[in-house]
Formats: C-alpha cells, sequence, structure tokens
C-alpha cells in the first residue's frame, strides 16, 4: 500500500501512536446499477474504492481522485452516503489509526475498469445479486447507498442535565 507522503512525515514524529485521520470511501454505480468493487493486495478482501484526502483537499474531490487512481475509472460524487468513526486498526507493521470515514454515492461516468495502481489486485462490477464476499460494514454502506435516504451518521446522546 502506497502511504501518502504527508503521513510518512508525520509518522517520523509521532511513531506508530494512534492517528485519527479523515477517510473517504465510495460505492460507484454504473447504467445498470453494478457496483465497483476492489480485491485489496494487502489482504486479498473484496471492498469499496476508498481512501486519504491530501492536506486542504476536499473530501468528495478525494474520493473522485481515488477512484480514478485505483481503477481507472472517472466519477461524480452524487451524495453523502455515511459518517462513520471507525474502529481503531494496528496494520502489521505497527502503525496504529482511526478513520472518521464519509461514504458516498457516486456514479460512474466514464474509464474502463481496471487495476490502476499497486493497492489492488483485481477491480470489477458486481451485480447485486452477484456481489463477492464483503465485509458486513461494505454490504451496510452497499444498502444505504442504494436506500435513497438521509445521511446516516450514529445518533449521539444527549448531554446529561
Amino acid at each position: 500500500m502506497a502511504i501518502p507522503e504527508f503521513l510518512r512525515d508525520l509518522r517520523e514524529t509521532v511513531g506508530q501512536r494512534l492517528l485519527c485521520l479523515p477517510g473517504v470511501n465510495a460505492v460507484v454505480l454504473d447504467d445498470q446499477q453494478r457496483v465497483l468493487l476492489v480485491r485489496r493486495s494487502d489482504d486479498g478482501r473484496w471492498t469499496i474504492v476508498g481512501g486519504i484526502p491530501e492536506p486542504g483537499e476536499q473530501p468528495a474531490q478525494a474520493m473522485v481522485r481515488e477512484i480514478h487512481e485505483e481503477t481507472a475509472v472517472r466519477a461524480v460524487v452524487e451524495r453523502v452516503v455515511a459518517v462513520y468513526a471507525e474502529p481503531p486498526i494496528t496494520y502489521p507493521h505497527g502503525d496504529q489509526v482511526q478513520f472518521m470515514s464519509t461514504t458516498f454515492r457516486c456514479r460512474a461516468v466514464g474509464g474502463e475498469a481496471r487495476v490502476n495502481d499497486d493497492e489492488s489486485t483485481e477491480v470489477g462490477w458486481f451485480a447485486l445479486d452477484e456481489l463477492p464476499p464483503l465485509s458486513a460494514q461494505c454490504v451496510a454502506r452497499i444498502k444505504l447507498a442504494l436506500a435513497g435516504g438521509p445521511t446516516w451518521f450514529e445518533e449521539p446522546s444527549l448531554p446529561p442535565g
């Protein structure tokens, strides 16, 4: 996996301690309502496209960039589907991170789906009834993107008093 330069620089200062970082991911649909998925090169799992915005980059712009960088598909953002605080992750090399993820629904407008970087080993369009095994998180995000409801977020609890 390619680690962005700004994150490598930050890690030189903070080491492997927990970092809270912005994350973006997308349910990308084509005209046939198929979902664009990538098979990650690090763990072999199928997932929706995702990444990290560069400093100062708008989340939607980061998502469009990540989709193209990873799959060669050109896409436009249609709406925000959900906002999640992901559980903390410790990578095999020891770095700790927790992503605050924004999930977008996107529509493909061009390009040919293919592996376009070293972050994935396969890229493909999948009909909703022919999805490969996916994490519960991916399935939930796909369902939310297709439902057309308001943006999902965990309901906050009210402060005491």
